[in-house]
């Protein structure tokens, strides 16, 4: 059966599904308050999202075995065992790995915490009851996954643009998906679709090496998914479930270990990279986090909100040691999108609300008084509407700040030591919501809601190419100049 689910992942069943000796059972109780018939799309389905699937899904099918189609839930994992085997949990893998046996705790979810009681016990009594499916066909949306990827009508609004450090390859964020171009003087390829569970996919950013591409994002009000992808394998290295909403601002640490983002959940996360454990959690925002960067020795983590503030977060102790903005009501005039930090100096840029680009530095080094903006260097001059994306160029010696207004967008180019405008992006734009530097500095790309990236000049601002980064079954043609 084809059927695409809500795509939710942490704490999945890593590892291999196996046979053995019947699983103990846990006890039944009376306020477990089960109901009499369990239904698969409203009980058993939202906990395989949220506890298996990261891990049990075309892109990274531990123990052979998947979880993302009811089909697949049938199938043998690569040791001859039945997933599910309707009315019999002991003899179902699934089962056997999600109960405590021979009083130690369940193999899975490994290195989680366990499933709670009335999960096992509803899993339990939905296969003693047939395993049966009952998804309404109004739900019962086409597969997509690695081996189908996404059909797209429409070009898909693009929230996360990154160029890897060679500059061989650009990432662009679709619908489930990251897409890796490869662009040079001649045009762009596609060369690989990177096609995980989350439905948005809202940052990209690859690692300091190039080896590794971070993806985060996740389904609105349901969970934060970070992937992370082996560039040269184009091949799924692990996936996270991380909170109950969607992700953003995924930057990595200069030394390449640790990744932080943000989260609809109004926090500030990193993990490490090699074991995808949490190593950091600051909830001091009192909204949704835009936006994370480093500071350039890896001691600090600068983060951007919605509330309209710019924290810094000491990285070793988790510890909100400032913020780096005013906290003066009225001195911020909304919530900043976005923030990026000078290639070589503890300086940031940050946009947002009030569509004014501003410079500040990273560090407090005088005691904060009432009324006072201390750590500000620079204002920009204003852009129409609310900027979305701020970068500064390889080199640092320039800012580019995108915007959106009316259904339309712009990008313009400044000099970072006195804001003076250097160049506005030619080519008819709408909103614009990321912008990546080549690492030589000689081109900039641009995207955003219209879902076309665009390719120019940031010298003089002349488009060089633009084109549609996905492809398309409707008649609209990629462009190129």
């Amino acid at each position: 059966m084809s059927r695409c689910w809500g795509w939710l992942w942490s704490g999945c069943l890593i590892g291999w599904l196996s046979g053995g000796a019947a699983a103990q059972q846990p006890p039944a109780k009376a306020d477990d308050n089960l109901p009499d018939k369990v239904s698969f799309y409203k009980d058993i389905r939202p906990i395989f999202q949220q506890h298996c699937q990261g891990c049990h899904q075309p892109a990274k099918a531990q123990g052979g075995y998947v979880m993302t189609s009811f089909a697949e839930l049938f199938k043998k994992t690569d040791r001859d065992v039945a997933g599910i085997v309707p009315g019999q949990p002991e003899r179902s893998a699934v089962y056997q790995q999600i109960t405590p046996r021979d009083g130690k705790p369940p193999a899975m979810p490994r290195d989680r915490d366990p499933l709670s009681p009335r999960d096992v016990l509803l899993v339990k009594r939905w296969i003693e009851q047939g395993a049966a499916d009952d998804t309404p066909a109004s739900a019962r949306a086409p597969e997509v996954d690695m081996d189908h990827p996404p059909v797209y009508i429409l070009p898909p609004v693009i929230t996360g643009l990154a160029y890897s450090p060679s500059g061989e390859y650009l990432a662009v964020t679709g619908y489930h998906e990251t897409l890796l171009h490869r662009i040079d003087d001649k045009g762009q390829t596609l060369v690989a679709r990177l096609v995980g569970l989350a439905e948005r996919v809202q940052s990209v950013a690859f690692s300091p090496d190039g080896k590794w591409l971070a993806a985060v994002g996740g389904s609105p009000g349901r969970f934060g998914e970070v992937q992370l992808w082996d560039v040269a394998k184009k091949r799924l290295k692990y996936s996270l479930t991380v909170t109950f909403d969607t992700l953003y601002g995924a930057s990595w640490s200069p030394d390449g270990k640790l990744l932080a983002f943000g989260g609809g959940d109004n926090s500030v996360r990193a993990i490490d990279v090699d074991s995808g454990k949490q190593v950091l959690f600051q909830g001091a925002h009192n909204d949704w986090v835009f936006g994370t960067v480093f500071s350039t020795k890896g001691t600090h983590l600068v983060s951007v909100s919605r509330d309209r503030s710019m924290k810094l977060t000491e990285v070793a102790t988790a510890r909100l040691e400032d913020n780096i903005t005013s906290i003066t009501p009225g001195a911020l005039k909304g919530g900043l999108q976005s923030v990026d930090r000078h290639p070589t100096k503890d300086e940031l840029v940050i946009g947002g609300a009030d569509g004014v680009p501003k410079t500040y530095q990273m560090y407090r080094t005088k005691a904060r008084m009432i009324g006072d903006d201390f750590n500000l260097i620079r204002t920009f001059p204003a852009m129409a509407g609310r900027i979305f994306a701020v970068k500064y160029s390889p080199d640092g010696n320039r800012i580019a700040a995108g915007s959106s207004h009316d259904g339309k967008g712009e990008v313009r180019i400044f000099q970072a030591a006195d804001a003076k405008l250097v160049a506005t992006l030619e080519g008819e734009r709408g909103p614009v919501y990321a912008l990546a530097f080549r690492p030589d500095g000689k081109m900039i790309a641009s995207a955003g809601f219209d879902g076309v990236v665009r390719i120019n000049d940031p010298n003089d601002g002349k488009l060089m190419r633009e084109f549609v980064p996905v492809p398309l079954a409707s008649a609209i043609k990629t462009t190129s100049k």
